[in-house]
């Protein structure tokens, strides 16, 4: 079947996708698509085109960084990317070792292999859904029967409805979570479409844009609706994904780029996303509390408390990497003390020169918030040292 040479991007209407999209991205998305609906009409032999099949596929997508996340790095990719471009050679693999949401690794997808980890395991799903799946299979059929189904009271209705979320969509979330279980083929699927009613859930969350507390107010009535996840699959195949304690996984992976974007402060992002990690587990637990908050204490980070300096100095030194590039904004000194830098500049540099040359890149712009902190001056640093001492333990260095 040939495809017509044809803008993938207009062919999708206006308004219902934020970000540009990758032309490429596109046209693996629709092949897929496309092949789905070849197999499943193969006895009439239709010859349809790439172009007579828009009517037949989702136009409703969603992509990786369509989630507010806190310290998402989306708008700063370009700006990440020109100090690799510049300073940077020869580079086959780049690890996101905390990787959040997963848009770093994402952006250098179609660059690099991705080695991509992230404690949570709400995040987990998403990063091996996005950066590991190679094949949708049957996955479109799949959403639009669990968007079908009749919401009927469960655990997340009557943990989390008319708070987080409308009790219609706390109803449908169990739902759709439950029958994703029974009708799940592999862990892959299952994954895959687990990821889709996490970003469906959190589109119609309300929050403004964390779960470390619900709106007073509940006006967020939008009905909950499973999308299509875009995916670059044919950059799939070196890649890893994780979830592990980085200090952990450390010892066991090499990259030649390793990116670090930790915790900035003291807030956990085990509670402002428990919610999201409680539906990925689907385990259920006891909550507590007016947040609603399962007992978090086996995925809490060290770089949020007092031992982060000490924490960042052992994954640096025993980095097996030929460059290192650290994300760390200047939240220095605000009246929220929660909000103020774990690790000090002069920290990070002095552990960084242990391992090589380190200089230092700035760019100012406005970041996602939990909305009470001053973001005024806000600058995102990126502290990049080229490594020419190979990895030791803390003592060797010294």
């Amino acid at each position: 079947m040939e495809f017509k040479q044809k803008s993938y991007l207009q062919s999708i209407p206006k308004g219902l996708i934020k970000y540009p999209l990758d032309e490429k991205d596109l046209e693996n998305f629709f092949i897929q698509i496309y092949n789905e609906y070849k197999n499943k009409n193969q006895q009439q032999s239709t010859q349809k085109t790439i172009d007579t099949l828009f009517e037949d596929i989702p136009t409703k997508i969603f992509e990786i960084q369509n989630r507010r996340y806190l310290g998402n790095k989306h708008k700063l990719l370009r700006f990440i990317d020109q100090v690799i471009q510049e300073n940077c050679t020869d580079i086959k693999t780049f690890c996101d070792i905390f990787a959040g949401t997963g848009v770093v690794g994402s952006f250098f997808n179609n660059k690099y292999d991705i080695i991509s980890n992230d404690i949570l395991y709400s995040n987990y799903v998403a990063l091996q859904s996005f950066l590991e799946t190679k094949n949708l299979g049957n996955l479109q059929e799949k959403i639009s029967y669990l968007n079908s189904l009749k919401p009927t009271p469960n655990y997340y209705s009557e943990n989390f409805g008319n708070t987080y979320f409308s009790l219609e969509n706390a109803m449908k979330i169990g739902t759709i979570r439950e029958e994703i279980e029974k009708i799940a083929e592999d862990e892959n699927q299952k994954n895959l479409l687990t990821t889709c009613l996490i970003y469906a859930s959190d589109k119609v969350a309300n929050t403004v844009g964390h779960y470390d507390a619900f709106r007073k107010k509940m006006d967020m009535l939008k009905p909950l609706e499973l999308l299509m996840p875009l995916i670059s699959l044919g950059n799939n195949e070196q890649n890893k994904v994780f979830n592990r304690d980085a200090n952990q996984l450390i010892t066991e992976i090499e990259s030649d780029i390793l990116y670090i974007d930790p915790p900035y402060n003291s807030r956990q992002y085990s509670d402002s996303y428990h919610l999201l990690e409680n539906l990925a587990e689907n385990k259920k637990p006891k909550v507590f509390g007016k947040a609603k908050k399962m007992d978090r204490e086996k995925i809490k980070s060290n770089y949020c408390t007092k031992e982060a300096t000490n924490s960042f100095q052992d994954l640096i030194y025993k980095a097996k990497t030929r460059y290192i590039l650290v994300s760390y904004n200047n939240t220095g000194e605000k009246k929220d003390g929660r909000s103020n830098a774990r690790i000090s500049d002069k920290e990070i540099i002095r552990i960084l020169e242990k391992r090589g040359k380190t200089q230092i890149f700035e760019k100012e712009y406005k970041a996602f918030s939990t909305g009470k902190s001053d973001s005024k001056g806000h600058t995102e640093r990126v502290f990049f040292c080229e490594v020419t001492n190979q990895p030791k333990t803390i003592n060797q260095f010294f």
